[in-house]
């Protein structure tokens, strides 16, 4: 989860909708009030399920263990495979909108010769 979560374009696009979601919150006191309220319920329930959890995380530990080296290969097959992880959710928007303005231009220029 931690690899994942560090990979640029999965780390950019959570600033992203962090970002939205402090400002709508700023902006709309009434979602402000609703997202308060949810905040509180998903910080209760997770304490709570906390010390519920923890026994069977400790006799599923080597288990996951495995899962976990076996996702970190995959992690880094996919890394291989697709460059575009390690790009910013920016720069894939701006490459794409320059990839699309390139092929229209192209389509533009060989219907009018």
């Amino acid at each position: 989860v931690k690899r994942v979560a560090n990979l640029t374009l999965v780390s950019s696009a959570c600033d992203i909708v962090s970002t939205a979601y402090a400002s709508t919150k700023e902006s709309h006191p009434y979602i402000r009030s609703v997202c308060d309220a949810a905040e509180k319920g998903v910080k209760s329930v997770t304490e709570a399920t906390a010390s519920c959890v923890q026994p069977v995380l400790t006799t599923l530990e080597p288990h996951v263990a495995a899962a976990s080296e076996y996702a970190s290969k995959g992690l880094d097959k996919l890394g291989e495979k697709l460059p575009l992880l390690q790009k910013p959710v920016d720069q894939i928007i701006s490459d794409t909108k320059e990839l699309v303005s390139s092929r229209v231009a192209e389509a533009k220029d060989a219907v009018s010769s």
